[in-house]
């Protein structure tokens, strides 16, 4: 199912909508279930691990094209050997489709 979220191109949110509900939220989670789904459904996070720090800092550069590409900018953390990405539409405060196709092309670049 992942792959029919990583086939989709994130479409630009002007605000004025609301956030997705918890319940449609875990519907999509369903699709990306490597990611934690917070509470109340605001946002979606994952920790990913690597080897050392060349290898997070490779990742999270591929991440930033990614996010580029689809004009949807996660919030990153990275360190020696992690990288934990967060995301959410900042404009509704909290979830949108945008940010599970995000996720889901988030993980496929880290399968490879």
């Amino acid at each position: 199912m992942a792959d029919d979220l990583t086939a989709k191109t994130c479409v630009p949110c002007r605000g004025g909508i609301p956030p997705m509900s918890e319940t449609e939220a875990k519907v999509f989670a369903r699709q990306t279930p490597s990611w934690e789904l917070a509470p109340q459904a605001h946002h979606i996070s994952r920790t990913f691990k690597f080897d050392d720090f060349k290898a997070s800092l490779d990742f999270v550069n591929k991440v930033g094209a990614i996010a580029e590409a689809e004009g949807h900018h996660p919030d990153i953390e990275f360190g020696w050997g992690y990288a934990k990405i967060k995301t959410y539409t900042h404009k509704i405060d909290g979830l949108h489709e945008n940010d599970f196709i995000l996720a889901a092309k988030i993980d496929k670049i880290a399968a490879h």
